[in-house]
């Protein structure tokens, strides 16, 4: 598995009004994506989105998605190292493919393949 590092890191939010105003604040920048079911912002080259359907779908904190070249070998590699598959391969739009496992001790880890 080849990974180029953190590139995303996705919060679930209950409140997206509440929270566009505060991470917007923090980053200084206007989202580059804002949409009901997805605001996304990029600053000093880390991409931070917010995601009012997180809760509805277990998260309870902030998911670490790793970027990767090949996101079905490197989901097979954590799978075999004992990871437990949460989402499996998914189409978000454009090519943009992402999966998720949670790890032995609960924390759940992205990935992240670009289009």
């Amino acid at each position: 598995m080849t990974t180029s590092g953190i590139g995303t890191i996705v919060i679930p939010v209950g409140d997206l009004t509440a929270a566009k105003a505060l991470y917007g604040a923090l980053l200084g920048v206007a989202p580059d994506v804002d949409q009901p079911y997805y605001v996304g912002y990029t600053a000093g080259g880390q991409h931070v989105g917010l995601d009012p359907q997180g809760h509805a779908r277990g998260l309870t904190g902030p998911v670490m998605y790793w970027h990767v070249d090949d996101i079905k070998a490197a989901l097979d590699d954590l799978l075999a190292a004992g990871a437990e598959e949460v989402q499996g391969v998914k189409d978000v739009g454009d090519g943009k493919l992402i999966a998720t496992v949670r790890d032995k001790d609960g924390a759940t880890l992205g990935l992240l393949q670009p289009a």
